[in-house]
């Protein structure tokens, strides 16, 4: 809003300073200072309000050190990541962009989804919360909304450059020309990147193509379908790395900001130009949403650190990985996940390795056995005697290896 205010203000008046509300990177500023003081200040606010109505947690004792403590710690403070993220995104975004839209019913959606199961847990007192058929329904519904957005929206393109001889004709005739003079038109498309490898674009398309290149139409059929289950599993992942103070959030915070990095330059013609990376139209404007969201993560961490004053809760676990899910398809990052989300892929992973080799040695042998302590892996390291918040601390030093690797994928192929 506070955009489009300072757009006229600076069209119709001419208004000195007014043309700052213009950049990126002023907004950027902008958003993650404003995100940072609502969650901050407004966010001890909304944790008394939370003991007021006696929102704690209700502790199963799993023989962990310090988690008869935590009983009664206020829960569903993912509000104050929601609140401190989309106050700042509606005062400072381009709210046509159609990227915003998405990431906006994202929030909210998967809000929904994990304030209703905080709830159920917290006031109908079913510790099982909402049921996990109806979890997964909400994951596989938002996949469509988002899938099918990405797919047949028109805004949604990109820009390829021009083929080389045609470049090299255009810079012999003007060395100095602008970069957007060595790309194509904007054109829809479903390709994505894959890191690591030398060629690295990769058409979802081509699945099916090759059997009849009219089938390329249809790729939507395999496209919506990996949107959901990235949605599902990295939702899922957030959800699970969510049980010590501190670790979803500050994670979170990393592997989005790194996800910040990669939308600017790829919105941006000159960086992806001299990057050598896909060039995504409008795509910049996720830069202003992420920031707010970073300033919402780290704001949230000053009352979620040890020892936590407020747990986030489902309303924020789930909000956060379907946040991640989204930005990293838009930015068509998606196949960079299990690098960048390595420690919710841990998570995952783990709790998937624990139950299967449980039941298959019960099966087999009459009794089940572990491969860990306890999962998800956290419990693991809380089990062999570690404090947590050197397991968090740790854990965020993994995080930001991964999310120095991710970065490096932009050159190394």
């Amino acid at each position: 809003m506070l955009y489009y205010l300072f757009e006229y203000l600076d069209t119709h008046f001419q208004i000195p300073g007014a043309r700052l509300f213009g950049y990126i990177t002023f907004r950027a500023a902008m958003a993650i200072i404003l995100s940072l003081l609502i969650s901050t200040i407004f966010g001890r606010r909304i944790i008394r309000y939370l003991q007021k109505q006696q929102v704690g947690e209700t502790i199963r004792d799993l023989g962990l050190e310090g988690q008869v403590e935590k009983a009664g710690t206020p829960t569903m403070g993912g509000i104050i990541i929601i609140l401190a993220t989309l106050i700042p995104v509606l005062l400072l975004a381009k709210l046509e962009n159609i990227y915003i839209i998405l990431l906006i019913i994202t929030t909210l959606w998967m809000g929904t989804i994990g304030f209703i199961d905080d709830y159920i847990k917290k006031f109908k007192k079913d510790k099982e919360g909402l049921k996990g058929k109806f979890k997964v329904l909400g994951q596989v519904g938002l996949g469509i909304i988002v899938g099918t957005t990405l797919y047949f929206h028109p805004d949604v393109t990109l820009k390829e450059k021009l083929p080389i001889a045609q470049q090299q004709e255009i810079l012999a005739a003007n060395p100095k020309v602008e970069s957007a003079k060595l790309f194509q038109d904007e054109e829809r498309s479903t390709k994505t990147t894959i890191p690591f490898v030398k060629a690295n674009e990769f058409d979802y398309a081509d699945i099916i193509a090759w059997v009849n290149s009219d089938w390329a139409k249809y790729a939507w059929i395999i496209f919506i379908p990996i949107v959901i289950f990235i949605i599902t599993a990295v939702s899922n992942g957030a959800n699970l790395t969510d049980g010590i103070d501190g670790l979803a959030a500050g994670t979170s915070a990393i592997i989005v900001l790194t996800l910040g990095i990669f939308a600017f330059v790829s919105g941006n013609i000159v960086f992806s130009d001299y990057l050598n990376i896909m060039y995504i139209p409008r795509v910049e404007e996720i830069t202003i949403y992420i920031a707010a969201f970073v300033g919402a993560l780290i704001g949230f961490l000053w009352y979620n650190t040890y020892p936590a004053q407020v747990f986030m809760g489902d309303t924020g676990s789930l909000t956060i990985g379907g946040i991640i899910a989204v930005i990293a398809i838009a930015v068509r990052k998606e196949w960079l996940i299990p690098v960048l989300c390595g420690i919710f892929l841990a998570e995952n992973l783990s709790v998937v390795m624990q139950v299967s080799w449980f039941k298959y040695t019960k099966k087999k042998y009459g009794e089940g056995r572990r491969i860990f302590k306890m999962s998800p892996l956290h419990h693991h390291y809380q089990k062999s005697g570690y404090h947590e918040s050197k397991i968090v601390t740790r854990f965020w030093i993994v995080g930001i290896l991964l999310a120095i690797i991710s970065i490096v994928t932009l050159k190394i192929r």
